[in-house]
């Protein structure tokens, strides 16, 4: 029986938009760390039309890490996933939650389990980068829930671990993927080249 004091919820909501590429960069260097051949520009589509909305949770009575797409439980088995997780666990920092009365610390987050609850609301696996909104989105909640002070180009790089898109999903507008040259992948990050006001005339068509 979970006791009282281990029934607390503490829980985080995101939402990024997919990403088109208009520059592509045509391959990776790396398969692993998912070093792309070289730069790449996309533009970002409108949250309102194609987004992911991730909901992630914490609580000591979640005896494992779980996650759910659309509706239906996957397996976080996967490497990229895992990849994910860890990058951003090693960043966690303390978080207090006054108005919940909860106090999580930084070594409290090694042992902590999670559950993850995302939803595309346009089809996945249609050629619409759902990987890349679903893994920006990911990291995004998991760096929020975990107060992990990094800024949007540093979460990129960790994204860029679970899609390589994923990285150009973090800002709206018009986005390069920098390829980067340091084989560890530490530079290899996403850049905002211009907002998403840049271009409003701009009208993207897409047929599925």
């Amino acid at each position: 029986m979970v006791e009282e004091s281990q029934k607390w919820v503490l829980m985080v909501t995101a939402q990024t938009p997919t990403n088109i590429a208009v520059i592509k960069y045509w391959g990776k260097r790396d398969e692993t760390l998912i070093l792309p051949v070289n730069d790449s520009i996309s533009v970002t589509l409108d949250p309102e039309h194609l987004c992911t909305t991730t909901t992630v949770s914490v609580s000591p009575a979640f005896d494992q890490d779980r996650m759910w797409l659309n509706g239906k439980e996957i397996s976080l088995s996967g490497g990229r996933f895992q990849s994910c997780l860890r990058e951003i666990r090693s960043r966690a920092t303390d978080v207090h939650d006054k108005e919940k009365g909860i106090k999580i610390t930084k070594k409290d987050w090694e042992k902590l389990n999670v559950h993850i609850a995302s939803y595309n609301n346009f089809p996945t696996a249609a050629g619409l980068a759902s990987s890349a909104a679903g893994f920006a989105c990911l990291v995004f909640a998991l760096a929020k829930l975990m107060n992990a002070n990094e800024d949007h180009s540093q979460l990129s790089a960790i994204a860029r671990r679970g899609s390589g898109s994923a990285c150009r999903s973090l800002y709206g507008g018009f986005v390069k993927w920098i390829m980067g040259k340091d084989e560890k992948g530490t530079d290899s990050l996403a850049v905002q080249l211009a907002d998403e006001k840049h271009w409003d005339e701009l009208v993207i068509v897409i047929a599925v």
